[in-house]
């Protein structure tokens, strides 16, 4: 904004701005100081007034006996005087009845000082200082509790919005990337207060509010921060917590001084951060009539369309939860437009990484393309945390430019967490978790329906012994049935190759999560999708309704015990076709199984390029690791057709049987 938007108090300077706050101080220690050194000067000022050096009264006898006395000033408490040489003296007096007569007979000048009590401004001061002293300390000490508490004395029902200025650093619409179609809906409400006669020449009025609505992280304060930016505009923020407290007509009482405000600067726009705080739905059981979100709430309704027409005034408000706001708050003449901010696809998480990338000095290898295929469902907020997370490990190893490989690291460590390298494991835990692995990587390469392998590893990370990740060639809004069974075998991959290699009983726990997915896609195809013969196109899925006081408020879904058998039946009848699926595909390509988890041994992670040359038997172009990790054939190495004992259910025994 540019300075001549400024309101008074804007500034910091003004009734409502909070100035320096270190100058504050300082002044106000300042006159503590001075005041203190006021009261000691007049304490002493009688005793100082006087001047001349202090003699005892045994030596001022002796100075007039000597003659070396001109003149004295005696009063009550002191005798002050002149000497013959011109030096000035004082002494204390006591009670000595010789001493006027023996002044006389030595012909010394004598003067008396008539006894002067305080006046009464003085001894109003002397009296009432030390209460004054007592007085500012403790307002001193109240006002820095109610500043650290964030309102005053008298300003408990004052407003807490702070206006946005350029030292907060501009943020303009060229800064925000990905959430196009919300970004266009809002620059019509900056070009309306750019230049409202545009819209007002065909009877249009500007829109009192508009309501953002998007996922944590998607970029809604981002979106309200550009508007600041854009229109050059008094911007006033404030959190929806802000109006809360445990006073009735607290919240109510900041509203409306939040509205005169902004009525001072309008035109101007008001931006509500996480309004759901206080715009939930009245009467939802808790509380009642006079309860203080709901004042708070009736009070807002009533500022935004009310009988006093507030012109100028746009308000922009950012939730996460808009099911659970009041419908009075969301009628046009309130909020006119809900603006949804979704999260990116992958071509606004591309725009997303090139805003952030252009922060950190790249090397030539980082595509954006790539890392934005790896990350479907990433918020901005993700991907912010994601370059950010690149350019700490690029530090870390004391690169100079952000790589690839980096970016990489970054994304596994934001979705798995951190590498447990220092994690000890047995030879047969990781031959186990390698065959685990390269199980789910070979069924995906065999699958037509799945996605392209992107990368495979046996590091640990977070819960995860090993992964296979997939790449999809561009973000998907619904899922084909030759999709999902191509995922189904895939996620049976890793299991089947346990028992194919170590036999049925060693089987290990690893699988949990595979079988969790794919327990839940089977449930989603029978109960939501109708992608069952037999239980048909109807729904038997529980209604995803709002918890309340740990309560569901959907009903649940009526079925008989027939129907819920064959709807168990239908779900695990879909999953053991994956697994048969994903068995025939491993039995009849073991020997690439072989090779896969004997180069994961190796090399430990491998790219979904390197799987493709590996199983086509092209050299990786890595060096060949300087010992031998495991017993299985080294990676590019040929693999005996010799046909092996049968293990268990028929399947090929374990290698070196």
């Amino acid at each position: 904004m540019s300075d001549d938007n400024k309101q008074p108090g804007s500034d910091g300077n003004g009734p409502t701005g909070g100035g320096n706050p270190w100058m504050k101080s300082l002044l106000i220690w300042v006159g503590v100081l001075v005041t203190l050194a006021l009261f000691v000067t007049m304490i002493d000022g009688r005793t100082s007034a006087a001047g001349g050096t202090t003699i005892p009264y045994s030596s001022f006898l002796d100075k007039v006996d000597e003659g070396t006395v001109k003149d004295v000033n005696i009063s009550r408490d002191l005798i002050s005087g002149t000497m013959t040489n011109g030096d000035k003296f004082r002494s204390y007096p006591i009670q000595d009845a010789t001493l006027v007569p023996k002044l006389r007979s030595k012909g010394i000048t004598i003067a008396a000082k008539p006894e002067e009590g305080p006046s009464m401004w003085m001894v109003l001061l002397y009296n009432s200082l030390p209460f004054l002293l007592m007085l500012g300390l403790a307002f001193f000490v109240i006002r820095q509790m109610q500043k650290s508490s964030g309102s005053g004395a008298m300003g408990f029902g004052k407003s807490r919005a702070k206006m946005l200025t350029q030292k907060e650093g501009k943020v303009t619409f060229d800064d925000v990337a990905g959430i196009d179609e919300a970004r266009e809906e809002l620059t019509e409400i900056v070009e309306f207060l750019k230049d409202p006669t545009k819209f007002a020449r065909l009877g249009g009025k500007i829109p009192k509010g508009a309501l953002l609505v998007g996922s944590p992280g998607t970029g809604k304060t981002l979106l309200a921060r550009a508007i600041a930016g854009e229109a050059g505009v008094p911007f006033f923020t404030i959190s929806g917590s802000d109006f809360v407290e445990m006073f009735v007509g607290v919240g109510a009482s900041r509203v409306r001084d939040m509205f005169e405000q902004a009525k001072k600067s309008a035109p101007c726009i008001v931006f509500i951060d996480e309004i759901d705080a206080v715009g939930r739905h009245r009467g939802a059981g808790l509380g009642n009539g006079n309860d203080e979100r709901e004042q708070t709430l009736n009070q807002l309704l009533v500022e935004m369309d009310g009988f006093e027409a507030n012109e100028g005034i746009i308000i922009v408000a950012a939730t996460n939860r808009p099911d659970v706001l009041d419908p009075a708050l969301l009628r046009p003449g309130r909020f006119d437009r809900q603006v949804v901010v979704p999260r990116p696809d992958i071509e606004g998480r591309i725009k997303i990484l090139e805003v952030h990338m252009k922060k950190v000095p790249l090397a030539p290898d980082v595509d954006a393309r790539v890392i934005a295929r790896g990350t479907p469902g990433f918020s901005g907020a993700d991907l912010a945390n994601l370059v950010n997370e690149a350019a700490l490990m690029g530090a870390r190893k004391g690169k100079r430019l952000v790589a690839m490989a980096e970016f990489e690291e970054a994304k596994d460590k934001v979705m798995m967490g951190a590498e447990r390298r220092s994690m000890v494991m047995t030879e047969d835990e990781k031959r186990m978790t390698a065959y685990h692995e390269a199980g789910h990587a070979i069924v995906a390469l065999h699958e037509p329906a799945s996605d392209p392998i992107h990368k495979a590893t046996i590091i640990p990370r977070g819960r995860a012994l090993g992964m296979v990740m997939r790449l999809p060639e561009r973000d998907s809004y619904s899922y084909h049935r030759d999709k999902m069974y191509a995922n189904l075998a895939v996620s049976m991959g890793g299991r089947v190759a346990e028992e194919i290699i170590f036999g049925y009983d060693k089987v290990s726990s690893g699988a949990s999560g595979d079988i969790q997915y794919a327990t839940g896609l089977a449930r989603d195809m029978v109960t939501k999708w109708g992608m069952s013969d037999k239980v048909g196109p109807v729904e038997y899925a529980q209604p995803e309704g709002e918890s309340f006081l740990g309560y569901s408020s959907s009903q649940p879904v009526r079925m008989s015990n027939a129907t819920a058998q064959l709807i168990d039946d239908e779900i695990k009848g879909i999953v053991e076709g994956g697994l048969s699926r994903a068995k025939h595909v491993l039995t009849e390509n073991v020997d690439q199984l072989h090779l896969l988890a004997g180069a994961l041994l190796d090399y430990e992670t491998l790219s979904g390029d390197e799987i493709k040359k590996l199983i086509a038997g092209e050299d990786l172009g890595r060096p060949d690791p300087s010992a031998p990790k495991s017993s299985v054939p080294r990676a590019g190495t040929s693999i005996p057709k010799t046909r092996r004992p049968a293990g268990p259910f028929g399947n090929p025994a374990p290698a070196g049987a």
